[in-house]
């Protein structure tokens, strides 16, 4: 035994050595990778938030430059603005119609697909699954002529809810998991105290799913303000605009003063920039819940 342990010993020191350079490397590379990742991502937005604060003679002359001196009239001339609070009351009422929409329909599919077991049950899961690779423009026509025929055009709801239908995919995906995941003594249990299934459900089981749950209204209201495609095709009159729709028309009104362009814009993503921060750890914890179960 002393002499096979002894054999072990300059194995195992032999791989440490050879190992920890190796995650040294590659715990390097991620970090370089993440960085890179990070700078993509956040320089642009830089770019349009710092854009706000100058002239638009100056981004013309320097175009990277820094804005030098900072010019607060762009940005108070869109807050004062009567059309940029009434887009993003528009934007605000459409991703909460929706993400309620999606959660709840959503926790209820996810329910029945995970607890209950009946014929064609992974058939429709694979169904809402093969939901994902199809995007909105492949129904743009068929849906534009059943909004028209049920007289949804130019109404808010006639967008929130295909929003919700096409947010209800991933959200059945990440749903399902999560609650196959939680024990079936507990729904046992629940039975045996008087509990119906529904009552379970309220009960038990959407608390539990919490994180989850959360996961996908934050992903739902955040892909519903994001909408643009959508609301082009229901609306007409800027009444009913949503904030993408008015960056678009603020754009094309505004096209020579780059840097009011760049304020409204700026001011357009702060919303759901916010709230994703804010909610950004209950995602995580959101989305391992559903890849371990």
């Amino acid at each position: 035994m002393a002499v096979i342990q002894a054999t072990q010993a300059p194995l195992q020191r032999r791989h440490s050595k050879v190992s920890g350079p190796q995650s040294a490397w590659g715990t390097a590379a991620a970090y370089a990778v993440g960085v890179v990742i990070v700078v993509i991502t956040i320089v642009p937005l830089l770019y349009v938030i710092l854009g706000g604060f100058r002239t638009t003679a100056q981004i013309n002359e320097h175009p990277a430059g820094m804005p030098s001196p900072w010019v607060w009239t762009n940005y108070k001339t869109v807050i004062t603005s009567s059309s940029f609070w009434h887009f993003l009351l528009n934007s605000t009422v459409v991703a909460v119609i929706a993400t309620g929409l999606t959660v709840v329909l959503g926790a209820m599919a996810a329910f029945a697909l995970s607890r209950y077991v009946f014929k064609g049950r992974d058939g429709l899961y694979a169904f809402f699954t093969i939901g994902l690779m199809f995007p909105l423009t492949v129904a743009a026509l068929p849906l534009y002529l059943q909004l028209r025929r049920l007289g949804l055009l130019e109404n808010l709801w006639g967008v929130a809810i295909p929003e919700a239908a096409f947010s209800l995919s991933i959200t059945i995906v990440i749903l399902r998991p999560f609650m196959r995941a939680i024990p079936a003594e507990l729904e046992d249990a629940a039975v045996v105290n008087g509990t119906s299934r529904l009552g379970f459900f309220w009960r038990v089981l959407l608390p539990l799913s919490a994180p989850a749950l959360t996961t996908v209204g934050v992903l739902a209201f955040v892909t519903s303000w994001n909408f643009y495609i959508l609301p082009l095709l229901v609306f007409n009159n800027q009444i009913h605009f949503t904030l993408p729709l008015g960056v678009a028309t603020f754009q094309s009104q505004y096209s020579v003063d780059t840097a009011r362009v760049f304020a409204f814009t700026s001011l357009s993503m702060l919303p759901t920039l916010i709230f994703f921060v804010i909610a950004q750890r209950r995602i995580v914890g959101g989305l391992t819940g559903a890849v371990k179960g």
